[in-house]
């Protein structure tokens, strides 16, 4: 499972590891997560979404962990080429479970060291 994170035009991705996935199952979207379980120091992010395994987005308005048909005119998943137009599409729940491949988070609240120094790879030393 890979969690992006975004911070003022900036996103970084990451792969989770076991605990840290367990941290995340029964969440819903909008749901405030501490950072200091996934290396971000007195950080704190909000969950804004995702997509499972086969690649169909999560929908805020879907409740469950379940995949559901649902017409939309517009907004998560589905984005109308003309005015009016709506399409049966398949969604999937709020609720973040083991089915979920990718998490989408924002920060809200940043730490003491700068997001972009979190992520720096360390500077290879020169050879003499």
């Amino acid at each position: 499972m890979r969690m992006n994170i975004s911070n003022k035009g900036i996103s970084k991705q990451i792969i989770l590891k076991e605990e840290q996935i367990a941290r995340v199952k029964g969440l819903k979207i909008g749901d405030k997560l501490k950072g200091d379980n996934f290396g971000l120091a007195g950080y704190e992010m909000e969950l804004r979404g995702g997509t499972d395994k086969d690649g169909f987005p999560m929908r805020r308005d879907v409740h469950g962990t379940i995949r559901k048909r649902i017409i939309l005119s517009s907004g998560t998943g589905y984005k109308p080429r003309e005015k009016g137009i709506r399409r049966r599409k398949m969604i999937h729940g709020t609720i973040f479970d083991e089915t979920i491949a990718q998490i989408n988070a924002t920060v809200t609240k940043e730490g003491s060291k700068k997001f972009e120094t979190l992520f720096a790879k360390p500077a290879e030393e020169k050879k003499e």
